[in-house]
């Protein structure tokens, strides 16, 4: 028996559900949205994770931190 090679195979590539969607805002007073993009301690999830371009990673970053500097999210969650 022949084992199959899966180093040649290419991953399936997702696309950026935000450049998908344009009518999706990124916007730091969705704390409920915001949270999609935290792990279960309130880290930031990477964009491998999430699925989403560099661009809207640094949006989602950006907003992220905001929500969380004006108490809409928390920094650290035990």
């Amino acid at each position: 028996m022949k084992k199959s090679n899966n180093k040649n195979t290419q991953p399936k590539q997702r696309h950026c559900s935000f450049c998908v969607n344009k009518k999706i805002e990124i916007d730091y007073k969705d704390s409920g949205f915001l949270r999609r993009f935290t792990s279960s301690f309130a880290k930031i999830v990477p964009r491998h994770r999430s699925g989403v371009c560099a661009k809207h990673q640094r949006e989602l970053a950006t907003a992220i931190k905001r929500a969380r500097v004006m108490a809409l999210l928390p920094f650290v969650q035990k």
